[in-house]
């Protein structure tokens, strides 16, 4: 077992450092003109990347929550169980995040879609609703990116075919934004 886990750290250690700092900052840069201008960050993504959103949402609303500083506006599209159930039974689950960019999203707003394929109709769907009202769209995939990428303003990409592996870069990304937001804002007067 040990030889199996030291071989699986290598290996994320290895995808981690073929990590594009370059988009990783536009990101930042996209996410702190939003915060400076007050529009909204949605964040969305099905099982793992679900889980990503929430806590994103989670870290931009309370990690960054600066005494005295703007804060940021952010939302979890994947958090209302009962919208969500909601519009999966009477609608369609590929629907879910789409609808409730309906009630919500304006342009210049952003969508920051997670997603290990690249390819879940529900983000899909989201991500085309939100380019047609003109809302900037962020997204993390894996794999080869999938077809979001093309749907995605920013598209970051762990490259790594394992669903496990590219969930972990996802996460080490979202703490790397928020280590480097929280950064940005404490240097400001």
């Amino acid at each position: 077992m040990k030889e199996y886990l030291q071989k699986y750290i290598d290996g994320q250690v290895e995808v981690l450092k073929k990590t594009d700092t370059e988009l990783l900052s536009e990101v930042c840069d996209m996410l702190l003109e939003a915060r400076k201008t007050g529009h909204s960050i949605y964040f969305a993504g099905n099982g793992g990347s679900a889980a990503t959103a929430s806590h994103f949402t989670n870290d931009m609303v309370k990690g960054l929550s600066v005494e005295g500083k703007k804060r940021f506006r952010c939302f979890s599209l994947v958090d209302q169980v009962p919208v969500i159930t909601a519009l999966a039974n009477d609608y369609s689950y590929d629907d879910i995040f789409s609808e409730q960019l309906k009630n919500y999203g304006k342009a210049n707003d952003i969508l920051f879609a997670i997603s290990g394929s690249g390819n879940s109709k529900n983000i899909l769907k989201g991500l085309s609703y939100a380019k047609s009202i003109g809302m900037k769209t962020i997204g993390f995939s894996g794999r080869d990116g999938g077809k979001m990428k093309e749907l995605c303003d920013i598209c970051v990409i762990a490259g790594t075919w394992g669903m496990e592996q590219l969930e972990d870069m996802h996460m080490v990304w979202e703490h790397a934004i928020i280590c480097t937001l929280k950064n940005e804002i404490e240097k400001e007067d």
